[in-house]
C-alpha cells in the first residue's frame, strides 16, 4: 500500500507493490513474504485483481456486488464477487472488447461491442447470441423503456437494435460524418452523441428527432491559442436532469445546463490529451475527470482542484464505486489499480476494515525519506567548509539548495565549532535557573522580545477569555502566547517587531497613541520587578519616586488620519535630511579628489586652501528661462517623445558627458532608405504644388449665390437634395 497526499488529501493505493507469480507454491509465497518487506505490506483486497496484459474497461454492478474488466491477451472478461473478495468466473472472447454494459442487477445480462462489428450477448451460463453492425462500432448505450440499444461509431447514424423484438429497427440520421460517444440521462431518457466535428446532438428517442445541438469545439478552444484542427468530443455524461459534462480530444472538460448552449465551467488538464472517463460525485459535487495520465478531481462551481491521482502507468478507464470513496482504475498495465480516498466517502460495506487501517495509520505517521537528511544552502556549505563538496555525489541538488546525509552534517559541525557542548550547556543551566524564577511571586511576567506585542495579546487575551467563558461554558480558547508553535517569536531576536522602520509607521497609524499608553504600563512592570527584587535583597523601596499615574497625563485622542498625516510627514523629513547628508558628503569627496589633482600637477602649483562657497556643476549652465522651462517639459515628457523631439532636430545632445560649457553633439546619419523616402515626398509635394489651381478670382458672393441656385435647379429636376 502506498500512502500519498496532494492538497492535503490522503489517497491510499490498495494496489501498490509486488505481485506474486501464480505458479508458486504457497511455502515459496510464506518463504518470499518473510524475507520481502514489500511483500509483507501489501494488501490483497481482491484476489487475482489483474490482467494477463492490459485492461481496457471496468465497471461495478448496480448492486454493488460484482466488478467486472475486459481485458486482453487473450481477450476475456473476469468478474469479481466482492462478498467472496476473489474471482468468481472468466471468459475468453474471440477479439477485443471496445465497450461493454451490464443491462442487470448482477452479472446475469452483459452486452459486448467488439472491434470487428459483433455485438455479443451474455447470460448468465455464458455466451447467448452474436449479431453484427454495418459500421465500426465506437460506444453503445442501453434505453430501459423501449428496450432499445443505441450504437455509434465510423457512421453518421445511430443504430438502433431492440432487444425485446430481437431485430434492427430503422437508424436515426444525424449530420455528422461519425460518432465517438454517447450517452442516455436517467432522469427524462434525452439521448445524447458525441461527433468528431465537436459538436453534441441530443435526441428524442419518444419521437426519433433531433431537440439540440451544442457546438463544444469553439467553446473549448481558448483565445490566442492555435489548435490544429477543431477538438472532438471523446467522453459524454449525465448528472442529474440539467447538468452534461462532455470531454474533448484536446484535454477540456465542459460543464453544460441543458437550457443554456454556453457552458457554465471550462476545465483545462493542460496535458493535451484525450478525456477519456467521466464521473461525478454527487456528495461534495465533484467531478472525476480522467485521461491517460491523471485523474483531476475538481469541484463542479467553482472549478478549484480537490485532489488528484498519476497514476505510474496509462489509463484506459475510469469507475466509482457508489457511496464510497474507492474508485478502480483500467491501466496499460496487468495490475488493476484500486484507490481509497476517505475524504470523498467511506469504505465500501465488504471492505469496512479499511477505515480502522486508514485511522492508525493517521494516528503513527510513517517517516519519510527526507528525515535521514539535512537540507543546506550554498552559505550553509561555507560557514561548513564544504564548498568543495558541489557536485559530488554527497550532496544531491534541490532547488536553491543541497540535501546531505544527517550523520555527515552533524559530524561537521561539531567539527567547525568544538565549543558547542559548552554553549549548550549554558543554555541548560540558563533555563533552569529561569524555570526556578517562575516559582517566585510575580506581578506579571513578560517575555525578552517583543514586549509590546506580548501585553497587546494578554490584553486582548483577557477579553477573549471572558467571552469564550461564556459562550463556551467556560472552555477558554488558548492565546497565541501559551501556543507552542509561536513560541520563538518571543524568545529569538531575529522575530524582534522594528516599530521605527517605514512599513510598519504607515500600516499603523495609530500605532503611537497605543504605544504610549502600553510604554506606561511597560514602565510600571518594570518598576514593580524591581521593586520586588530590591524587597527580595533586603533594600528599602527609594524615596522621591513620583508614581506611575502622576508621571504623565493622558493626552488628547486624535484621528487615525492626521496621525497617518504626520507619519508620512515625518518620513519625508527624515528622507530629505539624508540626501542633504548624502549630497553633503558626496561634495566633500568631490573637493578631496580636486585637491589631490591640484596637489600633483606641478610643484610650482599652489592649492587653495580656502572653502569653495560655489561649485559649477556638469551640463547645468544658466542661459535663459525658456531653456530651463524647455528643460523641464523635456524631464517630464517621455523617452519616446524626447528621442523624437531630438531625431526632428537632427541631432542628439548628451547634456550628462558635458564639462563646464562644452558640450558633446551627436549628428544622426540617415540610412539610404531614409534618404531616398525624404527625396520622393519632396518630389510629391513640388508636383503638387505646380498642379495646384489659385481660386482667389472667385469671390465668396458669387460662391455662394451660385451655391444656391445649383441646389435649388437639381432638387426641382431630380427630386432630391
Amino acid at each position: 500500500m502506498q500512502i500519498s497526499s496532494v492538497n492535503d488529501v490522503k489517497i491510499y493505493n490498495l494496489s501498490h507493490g509486488k505481485s506474486l507469480p501464480e505458479w508458486l507454491s504457497d511455502r515459496k509465497k510464506r518463504a518470499l513474504q518473510k524475507k520481502d518487506v514489500d511483500i509483507q505490506r501489501r494488501i490483497e483486497l481482491i484476489q487475482d485483481f489483474d490482467m494477463p496484459t492490459v485492461c481496457t474497461s471496468i465497471k461495478v454492478s448496480r448492486d454493488g456486488q460484482f466488478i467486472l474488466a475486459a481485458g486482453t491477451y487473450k481477450p476475456r472478461i473476469r468478474c469479481y464477487d466482492t462478498f467472496q473478495l476473489s474471482l468468481k468466473f472468466e471468459r475468453c472472447l474471440d477479439s477485443d472488447v471496445v465497450a461493454f454494459d451490464i443491462l442487470s442487477e448482477d452479472y446475469s445480462k452483459l452486452v459486448f461491442l467488439h472491434c470487428n462489428r459483433y455485438v455479443e450477448f451474455h447470460s448468465q451460463h455464458g455466451h447467448y447470441y452474436k449479431t453484427r453492425i454495418p459500421k465500426f462500432g465506437r460506444d453503445f448505450s442501453y434505453h430501459y423503456p423501449s428496450c432499445d440499444l443505441y450504437l455509434v461509431g465510423a457512421s453518421s447514424e445511430v443504430f438502433r437494435l431492440n432487444l425485446e423484438q430481437g431485430r434492427f429497427l430503422s437508424s436515426l440520421q444525424t449530420d455528422a460524418m461519425e460518432h465517438n460517444v454517447c450517452d442516455i440521462n436517467p432522469v427524462h431518457q434525452l439521448l445524447a452523441t458525441g461527433t468528431t466535428e465537436g459538436k453534441v446532438e441530443c435526441w428524442d428517442p419518444r419521437v426519433r428527432n433531433r431537440v439540440g445541438l451544442l457546438d463544444c469545439a469553439l467553446s473549448s478552444v481558448a483565445e490566442g491559442t492555435e489548435v490544429e484542427g477543431l477538438p472532438s468530443v471523446s467522453a459524454l455524461k449525465f448528472n442529474g436532469s440539467l447538468t452534461m459534462a462532455v470531454g474533448t480530444s484536446t484535454g477540456q472538460v465542459l460543464l453544460y445546463d441543458l437550457r443554456s448552449n454556453r457552458p457554465l465551467l471550462v476545465k483545462d488538464h493542460y496535458y493535451g490529451l484525450p478525456i477519456k472517463s467521466l464521473n461525478f460525485q454527487d456528495h461534495l459535487d465533484l467531478v472525476l475527470s480522467a485521461d491517460s495520465k491523471i485523474i483531476k478531481i475538481w469541484n463542479t462551481d467553482t472549478g478549484k482542484v480537490f485532489s488528484s491521482i498519476e497514476p505510474q502507468t496509462n489509463i484506459n478507464d475510469v469507475c466509482i464505486y457508489p457511496n464510497s470513496g474507492m474508485l478502480f482504475t483500467a491501466n496499460e498495465d496487468p495490475k488493476m489499480n484500486t484507490f481509497y480516498i476517505p475524504a470523498l466517502g467511506p469504505a465500501p460495506r465488504w471492505c469496512s476494515f479499511l477505515d480502522n487501517l486508514t485511522e492508525e495509520l493517521e494516528e503513527s505517521p510513517e517517516s519519510t525519506v527526507y528525515d535521514d537528511y539535512k537540507f543546506v544552502t550554498r552559505k550553509d556549505l561555507e560557514n561548513l567548509g564544504l564548498s568543495h563538496l558541489v557536485g559530488s555525489s554527497l550532496l544531491r541538488a534541490y532547488m536553491h539548495g543541497f540535501f546531505m546525509d544527517i550523520r555527515l552534517y552533524h559530524k561537521v559541525k561539531t567539527m567547525t565549532n568544538p565549543f558547542a557542548y559548552e554553549e549548550y550547556r549554558k543554555d541548560k543551566i540558563r533555563q533552569k535557573i529561569e524555570e526556578s524564577r517562575v516559582q517566585r511571586v510575580q506581578v506579571k511576567t513578560l517575555p525578552k522580545v517583543n514586549k509590546d506585542l506580548a501585553l497587546k495579546l494578554m490584553e486582548e487575551g483577557d477579553n477573549e477569555a471572558e467571552l469564550a467563558a461564556r459562550k463556551k461554558k467556560g472552555k477558554v480558547v488558548p492565546s497565541i502566547l501559551s501556543d507552542n508553535r509561536f513560541q520563538v517569536m518571543f524568545e529569538n531576536p531575529d522575530y524582534q517587531v522594528d516599530e521605527q522602520s517605514e512599513e510598519f509607521r504607515l500600516l499603523n497609524p495609530i500605532v503611537s497613541k497605543v504605544g504610549q499608553n502600553r510604554r506606561k504600563k511597560l514602565r510600571l512592570l518594570a518598576q514593580q520587578a524591581t521593586d520586588a527584587e530590591q524587597v527580595e535583597r533586603g533594600e528599602d523601596e527609594p524615596e522621591g519616586q513620583a508614581s506611575s499615574d502622576e508621571e504623565e497625563s493622558s493626552d488628547d485622542d486624535k484621528g487615525w488620519v492626521d496621525e497617518l498625516r504626520e507619519q508620512k510627514h515625518l518620513l519625508w523629513m527624515e528622507a530629505r535630511d539624508r540626501r542633504r547628508q548624502n549630497r553633503k558628503q558626496l561634495d566633500r569627496n568631490t573637493t578631496l579628489v580636486d585637491q589631490d589633482q591640484n596637489q600633483g600637477q606641478g610643484q610650482g602649483k599652489t592649492t587653495q586652501s580656502q572653502p569653495r562657497f560655489f561649485q559649477i556643476k556638469a551640463g547645468e549652465e544658466f542661459r535663459s528661462f525658456r531653456d530651463v522651462s524647455r528643460k523641464q517639459k523635456l524631464q517630464k515628457a517621455s523617452l519616446e517623445d524626447r528621442l523624437k523631439l531630438e531625431e526632428s532636430s537632427g541631432t542628439v545632445s548628451m547634456a550628462d558627458t558635458a564639462v563646464g560649457s562644452k558640450q558633446v553633439t551627436f549628428t544622426l546619419k540617415k540610412s539610404e532608405q531614409q534618404q531616398r523616402q525624404q527625396e520622393a515626398e519632396r518630389d510629391h509635394h513640388q508636383e503638387r504644388k505646380k498642379l495646384r489651381r489659385s481660386a482667389g478670382h472667385l469671390s465668396s458672393a458669387r460662391g455662394r449665390g451660385r451655391g444656391r441656385g445649383q441646389s435649388r435647379g437639381r432638387g426641382r429636376g431630380r427630386g432630391h437634395f
